[in-house]
């Protein structure tokens, strides 16, 4: 089956009017932060101040993600995701409205974080929904959602890097406030369309299931995580070393587009992971993506100018897409239902814990050794893929005996 009809097959379980719907929907979570950086740096005067808000609403997003999920799991989606989106809209709309009254920037950080608890993360909601899509599709169960966990990777990578794109450009053309404007309509809308589509019925919530996991399953399930703070490490630390880069060869305008390059790579091999067969178990591809990861990375340390850092970049982006969803594919298979949204919180948390801890790690080696003592965080993390997905590998196989499934 080629990779445009495996497309077709699954949109059309949907309607692409869905998918569409579901991609414009994640938008405002890519937009937030560059747009509460560039608001509060701007009306502050303080680029001190923008990281400091921009920062709040990630690290509270990471955190309240979870308690999200596991709301999702026991009540459903759609009244979670109508107060996340109705939240959301009057969070990042109250930013705006203060910025002008020219409150302190302590007062944007604090809304910064509380918009942070509001602000969904629908690219994880709506693999919950694919699976339960595809439950009834019989043989071709595997196929689709394999076929859904690539395109959702795919579309969470392509959408950060259209949204920080969208924040830039309108922030040139208009002003920081009119890009966070457009996310908080783009989550008042879509966001709550997501929410009211008919395809939320299939997720109604598990009131009254036990929402504890086994020792075992809990152990795999923070593997797992630790993975994705692993890729989520990877992007930081490149942001990090690619802005210092840009930096020292006086472009420092091109860094955001330099890490988009990233994004490119990864969402093209993420669309493209569906021709892979399926006696290739996800067991044994965590090895093989996590290996490429390892190998891919060391470039870094041996570019000397934006062009050959952007010919790396793309590259390395071909392993991260495989490597991400890879594991949130492992965790659809070894997780119960009825406890499926708050564990890929987990795993998107845990990519958001990794970017901050990447790109903070990255950014004080840069200030000390430059951008190839950023990048060398890169290469380090890459490395702890590997060896992580060694043990993974055995704990998966393990797994999947003891359930007496295919994975």
């Amino acid at each position: 089956m080629s990779v445009l009809s495996s497309y077709r097959r699954l949109f059309a379980l949907t309607g692409r009017l869905y998918v569409a719907v579901a991609f414009i929907a994640r938008l405002p979570l890519a937009m937030a932060q560059m747009g509460v950086l560039l608001l509060v740096a701007e009306v502050s005067g303080s680029y001190g101040g923008g990281g400091a808000a921009a920062g709040a609403f990630a690290v509270v997003n990471a955190v309240a993600s979870p308690v999200a999920g596991v709301l999702t799991d026991r009540i459903g989606q759609r009244p979670v995701l109508l107060v996340q989106s109705v939240g959301g809209a009057a969070t990042l709309l109250t930013i705006v409205v203060l910025s002008w009254q020219q409150v302190p920037w302590q007062v944007l950080a604090v809304i910064s974080g509380v918009a942070g608890v509001f602000v969904p993360q629908i690219g994880t909601l709506a693999r919950v929904r694919w699976r339960e899509l595809v439950r009834s599709r019989g043989t071709e169960r595997f196929k689709l959602l394999s076929t859904a966990f690539s395109y959702e990777g795919a579309a969470d990578e392509a959408s950060f890097v259209l949204g920080p794109a969208l924040v830039g450009t309108i922030a040139a053309l208009v002003s920081p406030a009119g890009a966070l404007l457009l996310a908080s309509a783009g989550l008042a809308v879509f966001a709550t369309w997501f929410a009211l589509h008919p395809t939320v019925a299939l997720v109604p919530g598990h009131r009254g299931e036990s929402g504890v996991a086994a020792p075992r399953l809990g152990a795999l399930l923070l593997g797992l995580g630790l993975g994705q703070l692993i890729v989520g490490t990877i992007f930081g630390s490149v942001q990090a070393g690619t802005t210092a880069l840009a930096t020292e060869a006086g472009e420092p305008g091109l860094a955001g587009l330099l890490h988009a390059v990233l994004g490119v790579g990864s969402v093209i091999a993420g669309l493209s992971i569906v021709v892979l067969p399926e006696r290739f178990r996800l067991a044994d591809r965590l090895p093989v993506f996590a290996a490429g990861l390892a190998v891919l990375t060391v470039p870094l340390l041996a570019v000397d100018s934006l062009l050959s850092l952007a010919g790396v970049l793309i590259v390395l982006g071909l392993a991260v897409a495989p490597y991400m969803i890879t594991l949130f594919s492992a965790c659809e298979r070894v997780v119960d239902p009825s406890r499926l949204g708050a564990a890929m919180m987990v795993l998107a948390a845990a990519t958001s814990l990794g970017y901050a801890l990447g790109s903070s790690t990255a950014g004080r080696l840069a200030d000390v050794g430059g951008y190839s003592a950023a990048y060398g965080v890169t290469v380090a993390a890459g490395t702890a893929a590997l060896l992580l997905s060694l043990v993974l590998r055995v704990a998966l196989h393990r797994k999947r005996r003891s359930m007496g499934r295919t994975s």
